[in-house]
């Protein structure tokens, strides 16, 4: 389209999205200033209409952006920038964020949202690919043992061992023998992925070998969880659609974590920013759009952070909330300090 069709249609997605009401020609002229009549207004509306980037719900109102019209608007934008307010909201966030990764990351979900208003989502990194950072066996006392790793992207994975069964291994859980079966864990599994066979070397001594036998034969049985979603601000969608249907079948979608996960993954690998209604692939979301941008870890993609809003939604604030905490994210689980580890291991198991 020529030049001034473009600037109407801004003016029609920018008019709309603020006021949620349909652009006639008079608020077009006023919002552009162009050196043009409002008859000539009128006849880019109708071009532009009859191009399938507007729509007119009623004969007599103006126009509103269809799905294409989103989609030009949405593609001529940059990446944008936050405002003052918000740059300082995540300085501050990230500047003080400490313990778990999954407290980081259910706080981050709900900063996000608060810097939109709109519902906000966290993808936890996968764990397909992650290599484990380390491996330590911690005896519970009362014939339990707990098997923490740490993957490579952060992510803590706790699994129980059971022991109180066995008076043997209940014994030697509470002697030297757990200190060293911890050593061979972690010779063992450093290095691997889950879906690797560990590399155990005996060590000659029985009651070390028995327990971190036991403790492999439970990471084995403990298939990864998938990835873990977090989701803030879900009432604040609440605020966003007039019709009850609509807001009940958004609500049923957040519901579902695989779902929601499955598409964030999606957008990601087709290298998508932002869908639209349909563009999303799913019903439900017909009248929603989602803005998603990936985070990592030492360079490699280990989730993602989202927002879900209507197809009105503001693009660029949203395009720019996305990326730059996906950014801070990626750096705050980057840094390598342990800040994101599980309260209680010890440094060395850290590093």
């Amino acid at each position: 389209m020529d030049e001034r069709r473009a600037t109407v249609l801004r003016a029609v997605v920018e008019n709309f999205i603020e006021s949620a009401q349909p652009v006639g020609s008079a608020a077009v002229l006023e919002m552009t200033r162009l050196d043009v009549s409002p008859a000539t207004v009128r006849n880019d509306l109708a071009a532009l209409e009859s191009g399938g980037y507007l729509m007119q719900p009623h004969t007599s109102a103006g126009r509103v952006p269809t799905e294409a019209g989103y989609r030009y608007f949405v593609d001529g934008l940059g990446p944008g920038s936050l405002d003052s307010t918000g740059v300082r909201q995540v300085g501050a966030f990230f500047a003080h964020a400490q313990g778990q990764i999954e407290e980081l990351l259910a706080d981050t979900s709900r900063l996000l949202s608060d810097l939109t208003e709109y519902a906000a989502m966290v993808v936890a990194p996968s764990h397909d690919r992650d290599s484990i950072r380390s491996a330590q066996l911690v005896d519970l006392g009362g014939g339990r043992l707990l098997v923490v790793l740490v993957m490579s992207s952060g992510v803590v994975e706790r699994t129980y061992v059971d022991v109180y069964s066995n008076p043997d291994l209940e014994a030697a859980a509470q002697g030297p023998a757990a200190g060293a079966a911890s050593a061979v864990l972690a010779a063992a599994l450093v290095g691997r992925t889950r879906t690797q066979p560990p590399l155990v070397r005996e060590t000659g001594d029985a009651p070390t070998d028995a327990l971190a036998a036991a403790a492999l034969s439970a990471l084995a049985a403990d298939e990864p969880h998938p990835s873990e979603l977090y989701v803030g601000g879900t009432a604040k969608i609440t605020e966003q659609f007039e019709a009850v249907s609509s807001l009940r079948s958004v609500l049923s979608v957040l519901e579902e974590q695989l779902m929601v996960v499955t598409l964030l993954r999606s957008l990601v690998d087709r290298g998508l920013s932002v869908a639209i209604g349909s563009e999303t692939g799913m019903k439900p979301l017909a009248e929603c759009s989602v803005v998603v941008a990936p985070y990592e870890v030492d360079g490699r993609t280990v989730g993602s952070v989202g927002l879900l809003g209507p197809t009105r939604m503001d693009y660029s604030k949203a395009l720019a909330a996305v990326h730059t905490v996906s950014r801070r994210l990626s750096d705050s689980l980057g840094d390598g300090d342990g800040a994101h580890m599980p309260a209680g291991l010890s440094r060395s198991a850290q590093e």
